[in-house]
């Protein structure tokens, strides 16, 4: 998680759950970086009327792991370092653009909009990864139980929009820890295993029934036919249709 001050100024407090505050001030363009394995604590307080802005930004695995791929870096075997009120010109750049796209845009330009990440992505990797830290990875494994509980609540809902707040709030944890466990533990994202779960069954429903294709679509939650035989076309190389006739 990457916290850019866009304005103003605030007094800044930072702890883990136990042990003493420790302070900073934050100014416009400083930065805050964090890849914490467990919960802290943050808070702040503005100075007089002047509005204080910050941009919260996530930084998606998938993203993390094309630009460590590019540096020909393992990304399971880097951490980003914690940096808490810095300033950095190039991130200021960065953000600055992304801002300006985002705000003043009509439709935002996801060529645009992705070259930036990208480009943010492999500085930071640079500049603030540890390439030398020995990640745990048993520890963000996802315990048998809270596994259970996600496979059979997403397996119970496939006909439901993909809700990742909802499986998080199950294990009580983050998205971003639960998604990240939730790959180390499965090798898949959640979204992903959800998507080819979907197809699952309605292979299933292709071959041992004759229910329309879009009475099928329908019951594994796509509306649009042409959207479900796109996915399904993904995951199994065919359409639907070719797949009943198979």
């Amino acid at each position: 998680m990457l916290v850019w001050v866009i304005r103003g100024e605030a007094n800044i407090e930072e702890r883990e759950l136990t042990g003493p505050w420790e302070q900073s001030k934050a100014r416009a363009g400083t930065f805050y970086l964090t890849q914490t394995d467990t919960p802290y604590l943050m808070r702040w307080q503005g100075k007089g009327d002047t509005c204080f802005e910050v941009l919260h930004l996530y930084l998606g695995l998938e993203l993390v792991d094309r630009a460590a791929m590019s540096l020909n870096l393992n990304s399971s075997r880097i951490r980003m370092q914690d940096v808490s009120g810095r300033k950095d010109a190039f991130i200021s750049g960065i953000l600055s653009g992304l801002i300006a796209e985002m705000q003043f845009s009509v439709i935002a330009n996801p060529l645009f909009v992705n070259g930036l990440l990208e480009s943010l992505t492999v500085h930071l990797l640079r500049q603030y990864a540890d390439t030398r830290a020995k990640i745990k990875l048993r520890s963000t494994l996802l315990p048998t139980w809270k596994l259970r509980r996600v496979l059979d609540h997403m397996e119970a809902h496939l006909a439901a929009p993909f809700d990742l707040d909802s499986l998080a709030a199950l294990c009580g944890m983050s998205r971003f820890h639960f998604s990240r466990s939730f790959r180390t533990t499965t090798g898949q994202t959640p979204s992903g295993w959800f998507m080819q779960r979907r197809v699952q069954k309605a292979s299933e429903m292709l071959r041992k029934t004759n229910v329309p294709i879009i009475e099928i679509a329908l019951e594994i939650g796509y509306e649009s036919p042409s959207h479900f035989a796109q996915v399904f076309r993904r995951v199994t190389g065919v359409s639907p249709r070719d797949y009943r006739k198979m």
